[in-house]
């Protein structure tokens, strides 16, 4: 299954090319107002006798080749293919004998004026839009000059076409960039919602370590006269979870320290799960507050401080809500620092939530990988839909659960993949390193 939609046929098709389309249509329109149509008694504009003879014909020729030549500009130097098009548009008009640049002949730049505005810089668009009004001014102008008739309405006709084009293509611009800029505060959000949930846990994990250094402390104290070895094994385990609490602080606070904007998502790039790509789409600001990750089914029967050992609970929990995990270990289970273990249990959390969401698929895999004493691998894939089962539809979620996964892992200074099986289905993959000197008891 491929989690990225198919781009519309309309989208597809490049700026240069619909200036060439819209040329080919001004010069049938242009011919079919100089010939008798049927209905008509004769043709509604009278040819001129200059565009019959070759010199017209070759005009007409030169036209079409700067045109061609500006149409395959148009995406990388669209300022140049303006003028390509502008240069064509003055030539082809002047063996029509008419008094000003008929409409059939600024089409193509109306389209170039078009692509300006919707994807170059404010600047650069305005410029565009005074060098196209310009040209009609001055060939008017020019006209007048020389003593000759000068078609002023149909002047003032054309600029209105070519102002309302540039206007249509600076609002699809503007609300590019309002896009642009929600995603990037949506992805920002996420990542903000993920740094607080990870600091509520490390609190949790705080309070349960303390919880266990009072308790210890307390019982060391009671049998410190009587039982001096079962004071000195209590005093071990206060070192020991200490020193454990300590070192997940330092690396935590450490990397929540840093202040480097996170990178907004590219619809370009490797996709969210299952969620939309539309780069015009306006996703809600507010998304991303709501992002926290709920098992569907009876989530709240998980243990509070969950871990890594708690992933058959997951799995069977998930099974309720009608998708079957399949739980793989690979090497012999180590010690895992709290902030690790818990992490890796939230990435496959997060990332079963979202098969049961948005995949439509009805089995998915988890592969806890232990075979390298310094890292944790985590992978969790699935396969697609399954036959009779439909995935959700584009933009069922908020489309930033990655955001707050790769945030998490770079917290701990691990590796983040995610994208498309090359069969089918979605792949997650976060390699978790390990501290070497930990002591603390995989949960």
């Amino acid at each position: 299954m491929s989690a990225t939609p198919s781009v519309p046929f309309f989208k597809r098709v490049t700026p240069g090319v619909w200036a060439a389309v819209a040329w080919g249509a001004g010069i049938v329109f242009t011919a079919l107002l100089r010939i008798s149509v049927p209905g008509q008694e004769g043709p509604d504009v009278l040819p001129g006798f200059v565009i019959l003879r070759w010199d017209g014909l070759t005009m007409l020729a030169v036209g079409t080749l700067l045109t061609l030549r500006g149409s395959a500009l148009l995406s990388r130097r669209p300022t140049a293919a303006l003028h390509h098009l502008l240069i064509a548009a003055v030539i082809a008009s002047t063996p029509l004998g008419v008094t000003a640049i008929p409409f059939a002949q600024y089409l193509a730049v109306d389209v170039a004026l078009y692509a300006i505005a919707a994807a170059r810089p404010r600047r650069e668009a305005w410029r565009a839009l005074l060098l196209a009004l310009g040209l009609l001014v001055v060939y008017v102008a020019v006209r007048l000059a020389a003593g000759w008739s000068a078609g002023t309405t149909s002047t003032l006709a054309v600029a209105l076409t070519a102002l309302v084009a540039w206007l249509l293509g600076r609002s699809e611009g503007q609300a590019r960039e309002y896009a642009e800029r929600s995603r990037a505060q949506a992805a920002e959000q996420a990542v903000t919602a993920e740094r607080l949930r990870i600091a509520r846990e490390m609190h949790d994990t705080v309070a349960h370590s303390i919880g266990i250094v009072a308790l210890q402390a307390g019982a060391a104290r009671r049998v410190i006269d009587t039982q001096p070895e079962g004071a000195r094994q209590a005093l071990a385990e206060i070192e020991t979870a200490s020193r454990e609490t300590l070192a997940g602080l330092r690396r935590m606070l450490g990397a929540l320290r840093t202040e480097e904007p996170p990178a907004a998502p590219d619809p370009y790039g490797v996709p969210e799960p299952y969620a939309a790509l539309d780069p015009y789409a306006v996703p809600d600001p507010n998304a991303a507050s709501r992002a926290t990750p709920v098992l569907p089914g009876k989530a709240s029967e998980l243990p509070e401080m969950s871990g890594l050992a708690a992933l058959d609970r997951l799995a069977e929990v998930t099974g309720g809500a009608g998708v079957r995990v399949s739980v793989r270990r690979v090497g012999a289970p180590g010690s895992l620092p709290p902030d690790v273990d818990l992490s890796a249990f939230r990435l496959v959390q997060e990332s079963v939530t979202n098969v049961v969401r948005h995949s439509g698929a009805d089995t998915c895999t988890v592969t806890v990988d232990h075979r390298d004493p310094a890292a944790v691998v985590v992978t969790v894939e699935d396969r697609g839909p399954a036959p009779g089962r439909e995935r959700e539809r584009p933009g069922g979620g908020s489309g930033y659960g990655l955001a707050g996964m790769r945030e998490r892992v770079a917290l701990l200074h691990g590796e983040f993949a995610a994208g498309p099986r090359p069969g089918g289905g979605f792949l997650v993959t976060a390699r978790l390193p390990v501290p070497a000197d930990t002591g603390a008891t995989t949960r």
